[in-house]
């Protein structure tokens, strides 16, 4: 297929070019986002004083906005940085984590869409239903259990809001779909020890922003970010199975996976359509 060679190409900008990605994100998962950029090929550079951050991402590759530990100290720095990327023309992705769950989550993520283009949202179907205007069990980064596997409803709400947003629409889930316009690409990979292991969300949103920091095609990027976790996921599975390892060594496998990838492994791997 021809989307794998577009593919090969973003994986290989990134070991070629070394973007600069600027994040603003959560505390939780920072070293993980951190360390996954680092082993894609990218630099990760954590910086969220409003003192600074224009003048961070004013020399980045691209930005990537995280609202899981939220506080307000940083969401006028996300502002901030937010504007000056899209005066510079530095892609931008949104991870609305737990947007829904509180009225302060649901208001910040509200503002930033008004005061900032995003490339790229990525989310769980809760939060993009959230985004959407659309009710929501939101249950802190869980994923509305009722409907995770209504294909044809994340297909037609993906494109939907990627039209009134003029972003490409990331859901990711036992299926991810990544919309952008009419065009929505599915993905089957990944496993279930995935969500065992905290910030792997984030993580995924960290290599989006690594693969947007190329300047290639956004809904490729995006596509080619969500695909590099799922099958990283995979292969970190079989790694500490071998072993009889559990979680915490699936962590370190997931980003071991993602140093030692390749476009002969994510042809192999992936599991992708378009719809």
């Amino acid at each position: 297929m021809e989307i794998y060679e577009e593919l090969k190409h973003i994986l290989l900008q990134v070991k070629e070019k070394t973007p600069l990605i600027h994040h603003i994100t959560n505390y939780v998962t920072v070293n993980d986002c951190a360390n996954i950029v680092l082993a894609l090929g990218g630099s990760p550079v954590m910086a969220d004083d409003e003192a600074e951050v224009e003048e961070m991402v004013s020399i980045a590759s691209a930005l990537v906005i995280n609202i899981g530990t939220l506080n307000s100290r940083t969401i006028n720095s996300m502002i901030l940085a937010g504007k000056k990327a899209n005066e510079l023309n530095i892609p931008i992705i949104l991870d609305p984590v737990g947007v829904g769950a509180t009225s302060l989550r649901t208001k910040t993520a509200k503002l930033l869409l008004e005061n900032i283009c995003f490339d790229v949202i990525r989310g769980n179907l809760s939060e993009i239903k959230v985004l959407a205007g659309l009710s929501s069990k939101t249950r802190g980064v869980d994923v509305d259990i009722e409907e995770k596997d209504e294909i044809e409803g994340r297909k037609k709400l993906g494109e939907e809001l990627s039209k009134k947003l003029n972003s490409v629409i990331a859901i990711t889930g036992k299926v991810d779909s990544i919309s952008y316009d009419d065009k929505t690409y599915l993905i089957r990979n990944g496993h279930p020890m995935l969500s065992q292991v905290t910030g792997t969300g984030c993580m995924c949103s960290s290599l989006i922003g690594t693969f947007l920091g190329t300047r290639e095609d956004k809904h490729l990027g995006a596509v080619l970010g969500v695909l590099t976790m799922g099958v990283s996921g995979e292969r970190a599975y079989k790694a500490v199975m071998d072993k009889d390892l559990g979680t915490g060594s699936f962590r370190a496998a997931i980003i071991d996976s993602v140093s030692t990838i390749t476009p002969e492994i994510i042809h192999e791997y992936a599991k992708i359509t378009e719809k």
